[in-house]
C-alpha cells in the first residue's frame, strides 16, 4: 500500500499533468483558455498547492522520525570523540533527566540528584564566566534530547538546516576570521624575474551567543506521569519548534545588533527588479540572479534558492522562453522539486514580495552563512507555579548566533521601491 508521501506525490504529479493538458490544448488551438478551462485550472492549482504542502509536511516529519529512531548523538565541546565517552554515564544521566522531567527532583535517588546537580553547577559556572546569567535551576539536556530539539529547530527554520554550523561548549565571544581574496590572482614570471608580493588581508568579526527561550510549555501532571506518553520525544520537539521559529526570523532578517545578522541583511544584491515589479518577479530576473553568483559556486552543485511560500506561489507561475513552467514538481520520493533546475528551500521567515524587500536568496548557503550554536542547552521544570491547576511547565534556553561568512557565495533578489 502506498505511503502518505507517495500518495501526495502521485496526486501532485497527476494534477500537474492535468494542468499542462489544459494549457497545451489552448496553445495547440491558438486561443485563450475557455471559462470552463479556467475553472478547471483554478481547481487543479488549489489541489496542487494542497499536495505540495502535504509533501513538505511529510518530508519534515520523516526527517524528524529518522532522528528519533536513529538515536544520533550530538557531542559537545571537549567530547568530540564519541568512542571516548563514558556511554554508561551518559545513559545514567539521561535516565536521571527523564525522571526529573516526569517527577521533579523529589523522584530522584541520591545518585541521580547528584548527577543533575553537578551539571547544574557546571552550567552555572560556565555561564557566569561567559555572560553572567542566572540559570534559575535549569539542567543540561542529555544528547538524545538535544538531538531531537536541534533537528526540530532545523525543520522549522530553513537557513539553520543549510548553514555551516559552528558548535562550541561555552558561550564566550568567538572571534571569526574574514577574508575576500577574490580580487587577487597569480602572475606569469619571465625568466630571472623576481616573484611579486600580494598579502592576504584578514579581517575579524565576533560570533556571540544570543539567548533564545522557548517560553513556557505547560502540560498536565497526570499526562507527564503516564508512561504511555512519550515525553522524551514530545517535549524537545515542542521546545525546538518554538526556538526554531524565533531563531529562523533572526537568521533571515536579524539586524546584527543584539541578535544575529540575517542572511538578507547586508548581502550583495544580485538583481533588482525593474520599476513596477514591487510584487512580481520575471524569468529574466531569476536568470540574472543565478549568474550574479560566481560560477565556482554554481558549478559545485551546492547552490539553491531560499524564499517563503508566497514567493514560491509567484515563481510557480513563471515560464521560460518556450512557455514551459520553471517549477518542476517532485518526480519521486527522495527527489526535490526545482525552480529553473535549481533546488529550493521554503523558509517562511523570509520577506515576501514587497517594496524594497529581499525576497529571494540564491547561492551556496553553507559557504555563505554560518550559525554558531552553544550546545549546553538547559531545560527547567516549573512545578509550583501551576500546581493549583495540576500542571507542570517546562522551559528551555538555546544560545545561537549567525552571520554572513562569504559574501561572494550568496546573492539576493530585491524588489524596487515602486
Amino acid at each position: 500500500m502506498p505511503t502518505l508521501l507517495e500518495r501526495a506525490i502521485e496526486t501532485q504529479n497527476r494534477t500537474w499533468s492535468r494542468m499542462n493538458e489544459i494549457r497545451e490544448a489552448a496553445e495547440r488551438d491558438g486561443r485563450d483558455m475557455t471559462e470552463e478551462e479556467r475553472t478547471n485550472w483554478d481547481a487543479a492549482e488549489a489541489d496542487l498547492t494542497r499536495a505540495s504542502n502535504d509533501i513538505e509536511r511529510l518530508n519534515r516529519m520523516a526527517a524528524l522520525d529518522t532522528v528519533d529512531r536513529s538515536g544520533a548523538v550530538i557531542t559537545t565541546g571537549g567530547q568530540d570523540d564519541p568512542a571516548g565517552r563514558d556511554q554508561e554515564a551518559d545513559a545514567r544521566y539521561a535516565e536521571a533527566f527523564g525522571r526529573y522531567l516526569r517527577g521533579g527532583m523529589r523522584r530522584l535517588n541520591d545518585d541521580q540528584r547528584s548527577l543533575l546537580e553537578r551539571s547544574y553547577s557546571e552550567m552555572s559556572d560556565t555561564r557566569a564566566q561567559a555572560a553572567g546569567i542566572d540559570t534559575l535551576g535549569g539542567y543540561l539536556v542529555p544528547d538524545g534530547f538535544l538531538t531531537t530539539m536541534t533537528e526540530t529547530m532545523k525543520a522549522y527554520g530553513g537557513i539553520l538546516g543549510l548553514a555551516t554550523p559552528i558548535n562550541t561548549a561555552t558561550g564566550n565571544d568567538l572571534m571569526w576570521p574574514t577574508n575576500d581574496d577574490t580580487g587577487n590572482e597569480g602572475e606569469i614570471l619571465g625568466e630571472n624575474e623576481e616573484v611579486g608580493e600580494r598579502d592576504v588581508t584578514l579581517g575579524q568579526r565576533t560570533l556571540k551567543a544570543h539567548i533564545y527561550s522557548s517560553r513556557m510549555v505547560k502540560t498536565s501532571l497526570a499526562l507527564i506521569q503516564d508512561s504511555a506518553f512519550d515525553l522524551d520525544t514530545w517535549l524537545p520537539r515542542k521546545l525546538g519548534e518554538r526556538i526554531g521559529r524565533r531563531a529562523a526570523r533572526s537568521f533571515t532578517t536579524g539586524t546584527g545588533v543584539d541578535e544575529p545578522q540575517g542572511i538578507t541583511v547586508g548581502l550583495g544584491i544580485g538583481k533588482t527588479g525593474a520599476n513596477g515589479q514591487v510584487t512580481s518577479i520575471t524569468y529574466d530576473d531569476l536568470i540574472d540572479l543565478e549568474h550574479s553568483v560566481d560560477p565556482a559556486y554554481r558549478e559545485a552543485g551546492r547552490c539553491r534558492f531560499v524564499y517563503n511560500d508566497t514567493t514560491l506561489a509567484t515563481l510557480r507561475k513563471l515560464k521560460d522562453g518556450e512557455d514551459r513552467p520553471l517549477w518542476v514538481p517532485v518526480p519521486a520520493p527522495g527527489f526535490a522539486a526545482t525552480i529553473n533546475g535549481q533546488p529550493y528551500t521554503v523558509d517562511n521567515s523570509m520577506p515576501g514580495p514587497g517594496a524594497n524587500n529581499v525576497s529571494i536568496v540564491f547561492g551556496d548557503i553553507a559557504a555563505g552563512y554560518i550559525v554558531r550554536q552553544v550546545l549546553a542547552v538547559q531545560t527547567m521544570r516549573l512545578t509550583e507555579r501551576y500546581a493549583e491547576k495540576l500542571q507542570v511547565a517546562f522551559l528551555s534556553f538555546a544560545r545561537l548566533d549567525g552571520m554572513i561568512d562569504d559574501y561572494s557565495a550568496i546573492k539576493g533578489y530585491k524588489h524596487p521601491a515602486a
